[in-house]
């Protein structure tokens, strides 16, 4: 009898998640709320080789004749005592030869309008890939790059020398790069107070100063000019940065209602982007629920995540050297309150508003007011600023208005400059209702008699923190929203919310389900088990 019984339990037990995984699914007529990112973009070693040759005529267009640019491939950055960070190259090196060497020297030659170029590349060692992975072959260099002249790295401190002493050097295999007589290009530091351009540019730094009786021209404006203007092969990788951060973003809001710590939703962000092929992310992620969202490079994530608070989930997944930058503030529980809806929807109309802005001829400070008229508007009518003076909005919004993205997430390029096709920032107004914000102004009548009119509204949204973030591209008409297909709205958040949930939902319960496949029905919300 009790085997009977017992039977009778597992049939049920079974029978039930079965149950749930049909019964609970979503439509099949309907689309998944979940897009899966599209295919990566392909390139014809013929096409790569176009780009990268147009890229470098371009930069040999700008330099002066009878000159010379070299670039040094990035150093290793340490983690830890003799632990290294992985190894990431230098922008400007990829953005000519595509190549991510260690210990790569490119060089060009402009000499009477006619251009050379050389790459001096480390011989494979078997010894050195037994430890950090495969290196490139000669071949397979040129068969990245392009590049037709490869020479020994082990020759570049002989190069080098030469350069010192201006005089022409020979390689063993024969080939001669002419003594410039003109200035050499390096990639140096703008001013004194560039202090990360100088940490990174530690090699050129260096060698600029061996070269006291030669005139010494900074590359790095020239490639700014040129990384600024996107190119369609350079679009079309960007835009796969974006549709792979677009399926973290959405698998995340998805399963942000079972999380209960920040962490757990950085893993599935970061998740996504390693599952669809990124190399990683472009910044360290930032997801802050409640008062974490207040505050703007929040990427320690270990606060818990409590229904009733917003979530701010800042990310951005790098593919292929490129990265994306996209930001969604939502509810935990997929229901905006009140209060919450009223300071999103001044973030979301500021965006709307620079969006309409932005054209060929407009520019970042023009296309800022737009964000700065709405957002003191709004704040104005919440009473969390007493007068619409034109500074004490920025109490709230405490940052700029966007910035350049390409190969870093802060990319190169002049902000005063005037908007061009094929140009791509982000649009990321937001407020922040600091806790310690009223605290923190200094005590003066004026300050005082502001706390004492904005302390009802501040008591009433404080914690609140919301920024919406999106990549945009400048185009001949106007402008095209890249990151357009995460949801953005109230409605469509919410709308969003609601459905991808029930969509992780049943992918969970089918997949545990042991007639769907599954190994084990004991581990996701089978209603009769508490076991998370």
């Amino acid at each position: 009898m009790k085997k009977v019984v017992i039977w009778v339990i597992i049939v049920a037990f079974v029978l039930s998640g079965l149950a749930a995984a049909v019964f609970s699914q979503p439509s099949r007529t309907a689309a998944p709320a979940i897009r899966k990112t599209p295919p990566a973009p392909t390139f014809t070693d013929a096409e790569r080789h176009a780009e990268l040759a147009k890229r470098r005529a371009a930069v040999a267009e700008r330099m002066a004749d009878n000159s010379m640019l070299i670039l040094f491939s990035a150093e290793p950055k340490i983690y830890s005592n003799s632990v290294d960070y992985v190894f990431r190259q230098e922008n400007n090196f990829v953005y000519l030869t595509h190549l991510k060497q260690k210990n790569a020297t490119f060089v060009m030659v402009k000499n009477e309008g006619a251009v050379s170029e050389y790459l001096f590349l480390p011989k494979r060692n078997p010894l050195t890939e037994a430890w950090d992975g495969k290196m490139y072959s000669t071949e397979e260099a040129a068969s990245v790059s392009g590049l037709k002249t490869i020479l020994e790295a082990s020759e570049a401190a002989s190069f080098k020398q030469s350069v010192r002493e201006r005089s022409a050097f020979s390689s063993k295999s024969g080939q001669t790069i002419a003594a410039e007589t003109g200035a050499v290009y390096l990639l140096l530091p703008n001013t004194e107070n560039e202090r990360n351009a100088m940490r990174e540019y530690v090699q050129e730094y260096r060698f600029g100063e061996e070269l006291k009786e030669i005139k010494i021209e900074n590359a790095r404006p020239i490639f700014a000019d040129l990384r600024q203007i996107k190119s369609p092969y350079e679009i079309k990788l960007m835009q796969h940065a974006v549709d792979i951060s677009n399926e973290a973003h959405m698998r995340s809001q998805a399963m942000v209602g079972r999380a209960k710590w920040e962490y757990e939703v950085q893993a599935e962000v970061e998740y996504t982007f390693r599952r669809r092929g990124a190399d990683y992310w472009g910044y360290p992620s930032i997801v802050g629920c409640g008062p974490n969202a207040t505050t703007l490079h929040y990427n320690i994530p270990k606060g818990q995540v409590r229904h009733g608070d917003l979530l701010l989930m800042d990310v951005g997944a790098e593919y292929d050297h490129y990265t994306a930058d996209i930001t969604r503030t939502f509810p935990v529980n997929g229901k905006f309150t009140k209060e919450q809806a009223e300071i999103y929807q001044i973030v979301y109309d500021a965006q709307e508003a620079v969006a309409a802005a932005i054209k060929p001829g407009a520019t970042f400070p023009q296309i800022s007011a737009e964000a700065n008229r709405v957002i003191e508007d709004g704040l104005f009518k919440l009473g969390l600023i007493t007068a619409k003076d034109g500074t004490q909005f920025k109490r709230w919004y405490i940052h700029g208005l966007g910035h350049w993205l390409g190969m870093n997430v802060h990319d190169v390029g002049r902000n005063g400059i005037a908007f061009a096709p094929g140009m791509i920032f982000t649009n990321e107004p937001g407020i922040y209702i600091r806790e310690d914000t009223l605290d923190n102004l200094t005590d003066t009548p004026a300050n005082k008699e502001f706390i004492a009119k904005v302390r009802p509204a501040f008591e009433k949204y404080k914690n609140i923190g919301v920024r919406i973030e999106d990549v945009m591209l400048v185009t001949p008409t106007g402008v095209e929203w890249m990151s357009k297909d995460l949801p953005r709205t109230i409605a469509d958040i919410e709308a969003f919310m609601a459905r991808a949930s029930k969509e992780i939902q049943w992918s969970a319960r089918a997949l545990e389900s042991p007639i769907l496949g599954g190994e084990s029905i004991a581990v996701f919300r089978n209603p009769y088990l508490t076991t998370r």
